[in-house]
């Protein structure tokens, strides 16, 4: 799989050699109080065998963005569902504003359709999600794995291989909670009236 970004730009499957590129594409898109964290749960995902697909953008044959699927659940009421969740999101801060960020959420999209996956879930700001295509999950029948995520941050993309009964709690994968990865801490969620 290879998408085009500006013409300068592709996208491609993460390759083991790309590690410390992804590494540092991370952190400095977190920055310094989260990036260290985020950046390590990349690294957990992969090691515990829950990244579904992990997918890089090159300018230049340089790392400038990285996107990570994982594997996680929706406990129904019929049946434990498994899904994806797409975390981290990284451009690097250099590269903001030229589109690297929606062409890797589509690419990331496109992947976890191509896997056969019913629905991703992402913890992200509404206005850059919903205008790519992102739905509010709560309203959908989803529940949150933390109150600490407000609703509105809380969003999916379902596919066709959903099915109207694969509703209820979205459980994320060990790592997510091992790192204290879900959701926002105070201060930050205070601000948001949570």
């Amino acid at each position: 799989m290879q998408v085009k970004v500006n013409f300068k730009s592709s996208i491609r499957p993460a390759e083991p050699a790309d590690a410390a590129q992804i590494q540092q594409v991370v952190e400095a898109a977190f920055g310094p109080d989260e990036g260290p964290t985020v950046a390590h749960l990349v690294t957990v995902l992969d090691e515990s065998g829950s990244t579904r697909a992990s997918l890089v953008a090159e300018v230049d044959g340089r790392v400038v963005g990285h996107v990570q699927l994982s594997r996680s659940w929706v406990d129904a009421r019929k049946a434990l569902v498994e899904v994806l969740v797409l975390s981290p999101l990284s451009v690097a801060p250099e590269h903001h504003g030229k589109g690297i960020g929606t062409e890797l959420l589509a690419a990331a999209q496109s992947e976890a359709e191509r896997l056969g996956a019913p629905a991703v879930f992402l913890e992200g700001d509404p206005g850059f999600y919903s205008a790519r295509g992102w739905s509010a999950a709560g309203p959908l029948g989803f529940t949150a794995p933390s109150t600490r995520i407000p609703a509105p941050a809380f969003q999916v993309v379902t596919f066709d291989s959903h099915e109207e009964w694969m509703t209820g709690a979205l459980v994320y994968c060990e790592p997510f909670w091992a790192l204290d990865c879900v959701g926002l801490r105070d201060p930050l969620l205070a601000q948001l009236g949570g």
